[in-house]
């Protein structure tokens, strides 16, 4: 089975996504972003997420971790809990 660690940044709007993205784009650290402004417990550990495998996470996370780039910042990716930010950072 494919295996994923991916972090992400949960806000509530996808214009405070696509500024977020733009700031990490820019230069600012990912981990730092996710402390400052996500809304998920996960964003005190700079989003991460830990490893997982596909059906672990909602369907629109699926599709980006199992599919985009590793190390590049995705998103905005919209599910029931928000705008997100991913960044798949290993999969095997």
């Amino acid at each position: 089975m494919t295996l994923a660690t991916a972090r992400h940044i949960l806000v509530d709007s996808e214009e405070k996504c696509n500024e977020l993205k733009a700031a990490i784009e820019g230069g600012e650290d990912f981990a730092e972003v996710a402390r400052n402004n996500s809304s998920c417990p996960s964003g005190q550990n700079g989003g991460e997420l830990g490893e997982f495998g596909p059906g672990m996470m909602v369907p629109e996370f699926d599709k980006v971790v199992f599919s985009a780039e590793v190390g590049t910042v995705q998103g905005p990716v919209q599910t029931q809990f928000g705008y997100h930010l991913l960044e798949v950072t290993s999969r095997s």
